[in-house]
């Protein structure tokens, strides 16, 4: 092994370190600290080691359970609904992806609904475990209020992220995991901690003002891509991680680093099935559908046309050979967690 892959391994072993700190069993902290190093590895450093210190605070105010009795309810062979037993994020959608991989194996379908549940860092990494078994997975998960409903005044809607995956017939899946605001709400959090400014027209003041304050940014509105179209995408993503779940929904996810009040409930949906369901080549078929796209004639300066996922999958493959840079900030983090 590499010594920069050394000190990633050494620095998953500090993080597993901590969270049995608190009180999670050995492989629930492993679950956690991969989901985290992997969100490092791929460059979302505001679903990284920035957040451990709010899980392991919300574990110590009793409002993440690191001792959760999940309870996973069969409603047919393709369907599971689980209670998440108010379980730190990681670890019920651990769960989850896996209950819905192997009910598409078994059925061609797999439909797993997730309530009591908390922040689970990156849907895309969900999604990987998914297109690595040869499955088309879809997954939404909803979030604290940041983003307002196209003609309200107040935030509602969380970022809630839509995420796609299909195998691709290479080594790197297409996998979409985008937020429905400009940016996520991790880059804001990282910016606002760092004294980092943010793009304008990202987000609005407590006022209603364009800024480009972070910390203005997190105690005003996120603004949505495409005006209503990202609202009405927003709103759907409630309803299916929300309403359809048994997960809190419309305004009620609790903010992960400011409202102690009591668990987050939050709802995921996790869709999988096997890319033969309908025909028999869709290998030789996602193939074509990837190649024509690429040879389109390009626009000026750019090389390649790309689908989702490559960028991040090139960002993996750089990191893993070095090692993860840690801020002063994230380094305090550590201190303090560790001591």
């Amino acid at each position: 092994m590499e010594k920069d892959n050394l000190e990633t391994q050494n620095l998953k072993k500090e993080v597993i370190k901590i969270f049995k700190k608190y009180g999670l069993n050995n492989d629930h902290a492993t679950i956690s600290a991969n989901a985290l190093i992997n969100a490092e590895l791929v460059g979302a450093y505001g679903h990284g080691l920035s957040r451990l210190k709010m899980y392991c605070d919300r574990i110590s105010k009793k409002v993440i359970n690191p001792k959760p009795k999940i309870k996973i309810k069969r409603i047919s062979q393709s369907i599971s609904h689980i209670d998440a037993d108010d379980s730190i994020g990681f670890v019920a959608a651990d769960i989850a992806i896996k209950k819905a991989i192997l009910n598409a194996k078994k059925t061609g379908i797999g439909l797993v609904a997730v309530k009591n549940s908390g922040h689970y860092g990156l849907s895309g990494y969900y999604a990987e475990q998914a297109v690595k078994k040869n499955l088309v997975t879809m997954i939404y998960t909803n979030a604290p209020p940041a983003v307002a409903p196209h003609g309200a005044l107040k935030s509602l809607f969380g970022t809630n992220p839509i995420c796609f995956g299909t195998p691709t017939g290479s080594k790197i899946p297409f996998i979409l995991d985008t937020s429905i605001s400009m940016i996520n709400r991790g880059k804001i959090r990282v910016a606002a901690r760092n004294n980092q400014k943010i793009p304008l027209g990202v987000a609005l003041d407590k006022f209603g003002k364009p800024t480009t304050d972070a910390k203005k940014a997190l105690q005003g509105v996120q603004l949505p891509i495409a005006g209503f179209r990202g609202s009405g995408l927003a709103w759907m993503v409630d309803i299916l991680s929300g309403v359809l779940t048994g997960g809190n929904h419309a305004g009620r996810v609790k903010d992960p680093f400011d409202d102690f009040s009591g668990p987050q409930n939050i709802g995921h949906l996790f869709i999988t099935f096997k890319t033969n369901l309908f025909v028999n080549d869709y290998g030789k078929r996602i193939k074509d559908n990837i190649s024509r796209i690429k040879r389109l004639p390009k626009i000026k300066g750019i090389k390649e046309i790309m689908y989702p996922g490559q960028n991040k999958y090139k960002r993996f493959k750089v990191n893993l050979k070095k090692e993860i840079k840690i801020s002063d900030i994230i380094k305090k983090d550590l201190e303090i967690l560790k001591s």
